[in-house]
């Protein structure tokens, strides 16, 4: 580090150093994304509601498959993930067998029904399998999740933006907001996707970047993945029963097969691309593709985590205070290998804000589709073509203001992407058991996927708050790998060792990995739906409803009754 012993808060202001090339480079990234928005806003223009949610159901395979990497990865997940990796070493890496079971399940049952039915809100076959109560209650769980998901998105990339440049988040945060809304509202779905490809590259190519730079700095693979193996860094997840055990090889392959249902099979921003492709091949093909972008970038954050520890294995950012947030060890890694390069921190910060803004802009257009399709069609007068324009893209502009907003409240909240993870489980829980209900149980009805759903989510909502609370006051804690800092060339006060708390304050139930808050949810939602379904005396479906291959079984068990399913004018 630069400075013989000089204090640590003199070595963190010379690491903030923007030049104005990095500045242009920034504003070039956030100009040709509002360029693409005025392009299928206005040139292109989108004639109807359909061309605007869902891209005239006739989207390319590859753009939708950037798309969809892009708008799942998030800038959080770019931060987070190697500061995860630092600190708890490498089995978060194996939540990626959960990712493939999720693929194998989507693409044999939620892909099939969901394309057959030609939906543009997920949420529109929860009525027709359940009821209309079912549907709204499915919308607004998602609507939830969202409004608290997005301001964290936001909040994480000016975090980095205020490492790299001590440029207040509260500056930052609303500009780069305002182009997300702009191009979302204008250009709809397809301004979303192609912003998206050109976001995925500059995320990509940021992020190789950095690894590539930093791993000659440190001297090569072999001395990253040494110094990683001395810290035991680079392990399995172990095969302890223990559900409470942070990332176990139970809660990383059957967990994390839930959280990822959780995550993409029953949330429309994902769902909505997936069945904005022409025929459920390409969209079986999308979900592959959405696979193996994610292993990409998951590898690329991974392998930066392990290159900032081999960097930083003598003086560690975070026990010096050197960084104020663990989230903004990325960035210092970044402005410590790429500060000489003009222009490269830039790059890297473009990078990160691509990720935050593809996620915003997919989250935003998948709310205008909700709402739309699940808050006011079945409750409100028909609109005629322009009203609906007007609405759709009233609540791209209201939701992005309201984000913004919220984005204060986020400040005050603690380690990121554990946080996120949480809640969105916890939410996505019961409206994954409400899907698999619906696809694999046809003795559940109406009451009875509503009263689980509910049950569900009242009970993971209520642990992941516990959960996240005895965090908060110290009372939970995780066993972080070793971290040095005798080989500092700063002054810094030394941190102060609290005394454990024992965990026996907390119940077991509140300890639980935060891989199994999904599945928690999924769990209570099935065996509250099921207890209260005994009463029903279903017995007529529409085959077209279930899994493909229960089809056969269900039609000689029970009645057919084909549903009049007419395709929504819009």
């Amino acid at each position: 580090m630069s400075g013989a012993e000089s204090d640590v808060s003199t070595v963190r202001l010379s690491f903030q150093h923007f030049s104005w090339i990095d500045y242009s480079i920034f504003v070039i990234m956030l100009g040709v994304c509002g360029g693409i928005g005025i392009y299928f806003g206005f040139i292109k223009k989108q004639t109807s509601t359909k061309d605007y949610l869902m891209g005239g159901r006739n989207m390319k395979l590859v753009p939708i498959c950037f798309s969809l990497v892009a708008s799942f990865i998030s800038g959080i997940s770019l931060l987070g993930i190697p500061t995860e990796i630092y600190l708890y070493g490498s089995s978060y890496i194996f939540t990626m067998i959960g990712a493939f079971m999720m693929c194998i399940i989507i693409t044999t049952t939620f892909i099939p029904v969901l394309h057959e039915l030609q939906l543009t809100s997920a949420y529109e076959y929860l009525e027709l399998r359940y009821d209309k109560r079912t549907r709204v209650f499915g919308s607004i769980i998602f609507s939830v999740y969202l409004i608290a998901w997005l301001p964290i998105v936001i909040y994480v990339p000016a975090l980095a933006f205020n490492q790299v440049t001590g440029v207040n988040i509260h500056i930052v945060s609303p500009i780069v907001c305002l182009v997300c809304i702009f191009y979302t509202c204008v250009g709809g779905l397809k301004a979303v996707v192609w912003t998206d490809v050109i976001q995925t590259v500059v995320m990509i190519g940021a992020m190789i970047l950095v690894i590539i730079k930093g791993t000659v700095i440190v001297g090569g693979v072999d001395e990253v993945f040494s110094k990683n193996w001395a810290t035991n860094r680079l392990e399995f997840p172990s095969c302890n029963l223990d559900l409470t055990e942070r990332h176990s090889l139970w809660s990383v392959t059957i967990g994390s097969t839930f959280y990822w249902i959780g995550n993409v099979a029953v949330n429309q921003s994902m769902m909505q691309r997936f069945l904005a492709l022409s025929n459920v091949k390409m969209s079986k093909r999308a979900v592959w593709g959405f696979f193996l972008g994610v292993i990409l970038i998951v590898s690329i954050c991974s392998y930066s985590g392990f290159l900032a520890y081999a960097r930083f294995n003598e003086c560690d950012p975070l026990n010096s205070k050197l960084v104020l947030a663990k989230d903004q060890l990325l960035p210092l890694l970044v402005m410590d290998v790429l500060a000489e390069w003009k222009g490269m921190p830039g790059i890297f910060v473009a990078g990160v804000f691509s990720a935050a803004l593809s996620s915003l802009s997919t989250g935003l257009n998948s709310m205008a589709a909700v709402v739309l399709e699940d808050f006011w069609k079945p409750f409100f007068h028909k609109l005629s073509q322009k009203q609906t324009q007007i609405l759709v893209r009233s609540v791209v502009v209201i939701l992005g203001c309201i984000c913004v907003g919220l984005v204060f409240v986020v400040e005050k909240l603690g380690s990121v992407l554990q946080l996120t993870m949480s809640l969105s489980s916890a939410s996505m829980g019961p409206l994954a058991g409400i899907f698999l209900m619906g696809l694999f149980l046809p003795f559940i009805d109406g009451v009875g996927a509503l009263s689980g759903g509910i049950a569900g989510l009242i009970t993971a909502w209520w642990v992941a708050a516990q959960s996240q609370l005895a965090q908060a006051r110290g009372f939970l804690t995780f066993d972080e790998k070793e971290r040095y800092t005798f080989n500092c060339t700063y002054s810094f006060e030394p941190m102060t060792i609290v005394e454990d708390i024992t965990e026996g304050e907390v119940s077991y139930i509140y300890r639980l990995s935060y891989l199994w808050f999904t599945g928690l949810g999924c769990s209570v939602t099935i065996i509250v739906a099921s207890f209260v379904s005994l009463r029903s005396t279903k017995n007529k479906i529409d085959p077209r409803l279930f899994a493909p291959f229960l089809r056969s079984w269900l039609t000689h068990k029970y009645e057919v009754e084909q549903m009049d399913l007419k395709s929504n004018p819009s």
